[in-house]
Order: C-alpha cells, then structure tokens, then sequence
C-alpha cells in the first residue's frame, strides 16, 4: 500500500493537473496534521476558487482515510524525498504555492521549491528544545528551514527557539485545530437514537477506549446504583472485542449495530461499534472520559471539550500540550485508579452546578484558542498574495 501508493501519484497528478492550471499544494503527513490543515485549506478555497487544490501525505493512515473526499482536486501520496522524485513531482504538479503541516521538513521540496520562488509556508508550527534543529550537529536540517518563507508557529517558545538559531520569519498564529474543533459547534449534531437512548438522564460518553480503560468502566457500571446512561466507543470495533464488553457487563447493554426493533430507552449501557459519530455522540454527554490514557496514546480530548463538559483521562498525558494544559486549569481531570475514577463519576453525576462550572473551563479554553486560521490566511492575503 505504502510503496504501490506512491508509484501512482505522478500518473494521478499527470491525469488531473494541466500545465495551465494554478495549483496550491497542502501536504500533511496523516490525519492529525490533515485535520490541523483543513481549516486553512477551506479559507483559501473560497479565496482562490480559479486554483486546483494538491492535497498529500505520507501516512497511509491519513490517505487511506481521505482519498475519496472532495476536499481536494487531488489527493494522493507525497512521493519520497529524492532528487529524482522532486524534480517529477514539483514539474508535474508546478505549485504556486505550498502549505506544509506541523513538522512536516522535507528537504529536497524545499530547496526545490525556493529555487523557483514558490512561497512556501510551514503553519501550525511546533518548535521543540530536543529537535535536530537546534543542536549542534543539525546544520543539515537548519539550512532546510531557510527555504521556508515563513513559519506561523503554535506558540510563543517555538518563535522563540526559531530566533535562537536566527530565523526571524516567524509569526505567532495558534493551533488551527481549535478553529477545526470549534467548528462542531456550528454543524447538526443530532442523532435520534441518542435522543431515544439518553431519555433526559445522565449520561457519561466513554471514547476512544482501550481494554485497560474498559476495566475500570466496567467494574464502575457494574456496581453503580446512579441513574446514568453509558455510552463506550472502543478504540477497537471488532467483533470479538466488543462481545468481551458487552459479557462483562452485568447491566443491560445495546450495540449500536443491532439498535433495529428494540427499544433503546430501556438500556443501560451503549456500546458504539461503529466509526464516524463519536463526535455527535459527545454532543449528548454530560461528562465524558476519552482513552488511551492508560497506555500510550491519548486520543482528542478537544472533541469532548468543546461541548463544554468535564473530561476525564488516564495518567499518561505528557506530551499532548491541550491535555496539559485542561489539566492544569481544572477541566479535564486525570486518574490513576479506580478509586479516582469513581470518585469523579460519582461526584459530577450528583453535583450539576460543579459539573456546568468545571465544563465551562473547556468551552472557554477552546473559545480562546481559536482564530488561528483567521491569522495565517490574512497573513496570506496581505504579505504573500496569490493573483487568479
């Protein structure tokens, strides 16, 4: 998939990108940075509606995901970062100017594209003391920088560190994926079958879970004797896994898959064995607890958040700077055990005004963060203007 993906990119390209055509290229190396660059993507759509639209990545997680959406004129793999591949990309697909995501450095485009002057933009920035850049032995990867026209950075200590090694190009724009995030509040996120299953009660969506959050869930629900409707959405919906659940819980329990002639309201507990409606669902949550924390890989916390609900996480955040931070300020609360746990559950089930107050921190958190697309296009616009 990886390797084959990348052979059809250059006769994709050929077949769908003219030598009169005016293009703007966004590349993201996977779905994170995809969702960080599609607000921006979408302003300058409407901005420059006589250009076709490049959308790459690197990651089959990413391109997997989106090679059929319509966000696009074209989407397909970046091909790797060759002399020999930039030279047939960058002739084939001629930007007029390239949008590259977060970390997204690759040198070969880069010098490439500042030798024939295509403004070339790295937005969402994140600059960080470890990186190569700012080392001794990372003369390489510093000359790459300076290919770039301009860097809006996530935050004050990326510009920071870009200036300690000379680059004064930077400007402070945020993290577009509040703007992305705080767009869900603006879309129907209705579901009549949440409508139906939460009946007015309580109710705790469980997302993104792993087998070492739904032990502490499971052993919760089976000896809670609160009015609270549970809605859990495995990080993994096959089947197996899902029975595992559904046998382990001693309350009555219905799969989303089998909702057809059965009466939803009178379950207790929902197992979500699809993909693509966690966000809707959070719409209908009153306290929401998100996975991963208990492993590896904490999942979004912001998707939650936004609805303007407490969150609960598991120990290991580090890293994940919104998680911190809502940590910080009281709005996401992190658990080692389940003594935590059931204190927490308990306590913003029977105590709304506490739980509407700590909510609000989120919401507001989200609400302030937002605006970075707004800074980077009319950055765009005014500095770097693109003629149709």
């Amino acid at each position: 998939m990886f390797v084959n993906g990348r052979k059809e990119t250059f006769n994709l390209i050929k077949d769908t990108i003219s030598k009169t055509d005016k293009v703007i290229w966004i590349h993201a190396a996977s779905l994170g940075e995809y969702e960080q660059g599609l607000p921006v993507m979408e302003k300058l759509k409407l901005l420059y509606p006589n250009h076709k639209f490049l959308l790459t990545f690197f990651s089959p997680s990413g391109y997997e995901v989106k090679k059929n959406s319509k966000v696009a004129d074209v989407i397909c793999y970046l091909p790797l970062d060759t002399k020999k591949n930039v030279h047939k990309f960058l002739e084939a697909a001629h930007p007029d100017l390239a949008i590259f995501i977060k970390y997204e450095i690759w040198p070969n485009y880069l010098a490439a594209l500042n030798s024939v002057n295509t403004p070339t933009f790295l937005i969402s920035a994140l600059f960080k003391n470890n990186q190569n850049f700012f080392k001794w032995y990372g003369n390489f990867m510093r000359k790459a920088l300076t290919n770039f026209s301009h860097f809006f950075v996530q935050n004050e200590k990326s510009k920071e560190l870009l200036n300690s090694i000379d680059f004064k190009n930077a400007t402070v724009a945020g993290d577009t994926r509040f703007d992305r995030v705080a767009e869900i509040l603006e879309r129907n996120n209705s579901l009549e079958f949440m409508a139906h299953f939460k009946q007015n009660q309580f109710c705790f969506v469980l997302g993104s879970t792993w087998s070492e959050d739904e032990k502490l869930i499971v052993e919760y629900i089976n000896n809670s004797s609160l009015p609270i409707k549970f809605v859990i959405a495995p990080h993994t919906i096959k089947n197996k896994h899902v029975e595992e659940i559904i046998e382990a819980i001693k309350k009555p329990v219905a799969r989303f898959s089998e909702l057809e002639n059965i009466a939803i309201e009178d379950y207790e507990v929902l197992i979500i064995d699809t993909i693509g409606i966690l966000t809707k669902i959070y719409s209908y949550a009153d306290l929401a607890y998100v996975g991963g924390g208990f492993v590896t890989g904490l999942h979004n916390t912001l998707e939650p958040a936004v609805f303007g609900i407490p969150v609960i996480i598991g120990p290991n955040f580090n890293g994940f700077a919104e998680a911190e931070e809502l940590v910080q300020l009281g709005g996401v609360n992190s658990i080692k055990d389940l003594s935590q746990f059931n204190s927490l559950v308990n306590t913003y089930s029977e105590n709304n005004e506490y739980r509407l107050k700590i909510g609000q921190i989120n919401a507001k958190y989200i609400q302030e963060k937002a605006g970075a697309t707004k800074r980077i296009v009319n950055e765009l616009k005014s500095v770097f203007p693109i003629k149709n």
